[in-house]
């Protein structure tokens, strides 16, 4: 049985015959030690505080029974490890991989203070004492985060992505305004929206850490795959 915050993705779990249903990671409506094995592929990593991070993997070791598997995947913050490139920077189209942040910079963060994207002082001792200085983060101040480049390097652990929905291709000589469209002649029209998604990529052995301060789980294994950083744990 699956679950996912967005009804959307739900509804086509079920025009495919999957049991699924919406709900929070944090709080998921099963019964505790009910399930034989978990899976959490490229969620935790949207969690924006140290605090939830390690409250969403409490959450899957609350739904293992004693002896059950979780498989955790996150993205990494690097994406080139052991000189060979993540499947992620090898898919950027162009000759040249441009390792640096958007030149619009940053993005002002509307949260209020019951949903900041800062960490709390506890949450900044927490994520201090699990993080890799070997990965080269530059600290995000300020409430603004930057935005990133896709098919990039990353350069802040804590940033922005862009999410293009499917529609007119922009070119990159013309205005806001303005598309190619099919002869070659422009025609004014609304572009596709971009949305911009949160994420915190993990620096080598974050994850690893996060899971092996809860005493209820065993680490089986932590591994790197393809731009991700994984975990395999065993509920005690």
């Amino acid at each position: 049985i699956g679950c996912d915050r967005c009804k959307n993705l739900v509804d086509i779990c079920g025009e495919k015959h999957f049991q699924a249903f919406v709900c929070d990671a944090l709080l998921v409506p099963i019964r505790s030690g009910s399930c034989d094995a978990c899976i959490s592929i490229a969620v935790i990593h949207h969690f924006s505080t140290a605090e939830r991070r390690l409250a969403t993997i409490r959450e899957i070791a609350r739904l293992l029974r004693p002896g059950g598997t979780a498989l955790i995947y996150v993205w990494a913050m690097e994406q080139e490890y052991k000189n060979q490139k993540s499947k992620y920077l090898k898919e950027k189209n162009g000759s040249k991989n441009k390792e640096k942040e958007m030149s619009t910079g940053t993005a002002q963060s509307n949260q209020g203070p019951d949903n900041s994207s800062e960490d709390s002082p506890w949450s900044d001792q927490l994520h201090n004492g699990l993080k890799d200085e070997s990965c080269g983060a530059r600290p995000v101040a300020d409430f603004r985060l930057p935005v990133h480049t896709n098919r990039t390097s990353f350069h802040s652990q804590d940033l922005l992505v862009p999410w293009h929905l499917k529609g007119g291709t922009k070119k990159k000589e013309e205005s806001v305004d303005t598309v190619l469209v099919s002869g070659g002649s422009k025609e004014s029209q609304e572009l596709s929206p971009v949305f911009h998604r949160y994420y915190h990529v993990f620096c080598e052995g974050e994850l690893e850490a996060l899971c092996r301060s809860l005493d209820c789980v065993r680490v089986q294994k932590s591994y790197y795959d393809q731009g991700n950083w994984c975990v395999i744990l065993e509920k005690l």
